[in-house]
């Protein structure tokens, strides 16, 4: 994806305000939870609960021990004081304990939640999404809100309660104190109140930010064969710079507003508690109120203002999490385009029949049709070959009969049976297909062809290898059939992974099998091979090949040539020849530079001898 994309993405600022149903359907993952949740609670309120004692004994301790001259009462209270800290400790110590059960668990469910549903989605979907950004969801978007559930949330709880036991203990020791110390709180609010929608924009720019770096990534890594034979390595280092530095601008202007908030807090405070101070020592020399109630009035309100300003940094974070969840929220409500009927039943054991009747099909409803009035009889156990130029909707008829889409009309049947009505998993369950770049997965070569079939014996695997003709290149690994492949099976040649993939398609004993240019990047000898392993692959089995190479397809029952959606020409390789159509131009253009052109005849028989010289 060129630079420009992301930068236009990273420009769309959301001012939306903070989301209140996000942010409860965000708690709702902590209901599995529910007895750690109130353990934890109870933890909190001991530890913060216990701590209100303390600016209260102190001031006993001045005006009963130190004014008084009693050291009985000294060291009673200072025994109440080290209880009241190993309380506090412990409490601490389940909270921490707690807090990690709680936040890991969330951390797991939400990503195991989210993973667990765009494995569902249509193709559609990742058609419209880069890969990075996918997986920026799963990694950093999860994380974000779990910190929230493991710090943000926490810091909230706690600090409430000892906003609201500091504020009901002031006002019990002196509401005219507590009315003086809290006269600046109207500064705050309009404060936070006027810098909270950029905020909010900001943290929402530094998600964005770190999502689009992540997709360049993906990209970069995945396309660096291609960067390296352009020597685009400069460019596309530039290109990741320019990302980073946004990402780091984002970041920096969240957090310079946030640096206007927090200080804020902190200047309030301290013009609060220089007001009680004043009046306080008035009221002390004038015999109102003791030093012992001062100093833990002070005491206290010192304690109110560090929970605010600590409430007012987790703000923040917790819109960082809202971005977040925002964007997980969306791909979960993502409802797939193409999902089992509530309705839907088994599909039986099948023959191969397949039957389109009158169907459309488009990839998105803005575009024209790109299959239009398809009908089309195969019977079990023939090969359907499906040539044309590209964009003729080729693969499109594919896509139909895998149902990784539906028709817009029409219907696709199988042995009778309308796609429709039946459940995907019975359906693609007795299908199998051979992509142009098979994907082959990290691990060894035996548990590749295993994916076709997850139960299959060590004899099963060994049995598919020979019959494709992927065996003797195996024994001349050392490993044999444990041999690591790599990422995308790099260790392999284009042709060693096509094999597998014939392997792997083999043992699934598909009874409808489909090959999409499976043999076009491959060297002759390859091809060689891979021909005798589509003869061993296609026996009796229902087989739609999708080929350019039209020498790949000679013997095919049947060939449909397909073009601007419809299909033109019908029949077997000798019999378009003979119609002298647009199937006959497409075999002649792929030899008319490798053989010699005869001489010119009229018609039919002009045709009839450049076939023959190019056969």
């Amino acid at each position: 994806m060129p630079f420009e994309s992301f930068e236009e993405e990273l420009q769309e600022v959301e001012e939306r305000p903070f989301n209140m149903t996000h942010f409860r359907r965000m708690l709702g993952y902590m209901r599995p939870y529910k007895r750690e949740v109130a353990l934890m609670g109870l933890a909190i309120l001991g530890a913060s609960g216990v701590t209100l004692f303390e600016p209260y004994l102190l001031g006993q301790v001045v005006d009963q021990g130190i004014v008084g001259k009693d050291v009985s009462t000294i060291h009673r209270l200072a025994l109440a004081l080290l209880a009241l800290h190993i309380i506090a400790w412990v409490s601490n110590t389940v909270r921490i304990h707690l807090t990690s059960t709680v936040g890991q668990g969330v951390l797991y469910d939400l990503r195991q939640h989210l993973f667990t549903h765009i494995q569902k989605l249509s193709l559609r979907f990742y058609d419209q999404r880069p890969v990075g950004r996918i997986m920026s969801r799963i990694t950093s978007d999860v994380n974000a809100i779990a910190e929230l559930i493991n710090s943000g949330i926490v810091t909230i709880l706690s600090q409430g309660v000892s906003i609201l036991g500091i504020i009901v203990v002031m006002f019990w020791l002196s509401w005219r104190l507590s009315l003086l110390a809290f006269i600046t709180l109207p500064l705050l609010t309009f404060a936070f109140f006027s810098l909270r929608p950029r905020i909010e924009s900001a943290w929402k720019n530094v998600r964005k930010s770190l999502s689009n770096i992540s997709a360049n990534m993906n990209e970069s890594i995945n396309g660096i064969y291609v960067t390296q034979a352009f020597q685009r390595e400069t460019y596309n280092i530039g290109t990741f710079q320019r990302l980073t530095q946004s990402s780091n601008n984002s970041w920096m202007t969240a957090i310079r507003i946030e640096e206007l908030i927090w200080p804020a807090v902190d200047v309030v405070g301290v013009g609060g508690t220089a007001l009680v101070l004043v009046a306080g020592c008035y009221m002390v020399i004038q015999g109102d109120i003791t030093l012992g109630l001062i100093l833990a009035f002070a005491s206290y309100l010192w304690r109110f203002w560090a929970p605010v300003s600590a409430m007012s940094k987790v703000y923040g974070q917790m819109l960082s999490a809202m971005a977040s969840a925002e964007r997980i929220f969306e791909f979960l409500d993502t409802v797939p385009e193409v999902a089992d009927r509530a309705d839907a039943r088994e599909l039986p054991t099948i023959r191969g029949e397949v039957t389109f009747e009158q169907v459309d099909f488009r990839y998105d409803a803005e575009q024209e049709m790109v299959l239009k009035s398809i009908n089309l009889h195969v019977r079990p156990g023939e090969t359907i070959a499906l040539v044309g130029p590209t964009g003729s909707g080729k693969s499109s008829i594919i896509n139909l009969i895998m149902r990784f889409y539906d028709p817009v009309s029409g219907r696709v049947r199988i042995d009778g049976h309308d796609l429709g009505e039946v459940t995907m998993e019975s359906l693609r369950r007795q299908m199998a297909i051979v992509l142009q770049d098979s994907f082959i997965f990290s691990g060894t070569i035996a548990e590749n062809i295993r994916y076709g079939r997850l139960d299959a014996s060590d004899e099963e695997v060994i049995a598919v290898a020979k019959a494709v003709h992927l065996d003797p290149y195996v024994q001349t690994l050392e490993e044999k059939y444990e041999y690591e492949v790599g990422e995308r099976g790099g260790r392999l040649s284009v042709g060693q992974r096509q094999l597998i993939a014939f392997a792997r398609a083999l043992l699934a004993d598909p009874r409808i099998l489909i090959l999409d240019e499976a043999t076009s990047n491959v060297d002759t000898e390859t091809e060689r091979i891979i021909q005798k392993a589509m003869e061993t692959l296609l026996e009796g089995r229902t087989a739609f090949i999708i080929a350019h190479r039209l020498s790949t397809i000679r013997h095919a029952d049947r060939i449909l040539v397909i073009e601007k959606g419809r299909i033109i020409e019908m029949g077997t390789h000798e019999e378009l020849l003979a119609q002298e159509g647009r199937y006959l131009d497409l075999y002649l253009k792929q030899f008319v530079g490798r053989h010699t052109e005869p001489a010119a005849t009229n018609g039919a028989g002009k045709s009839a001898a450049m076939v023959e010289s190019v056969s």
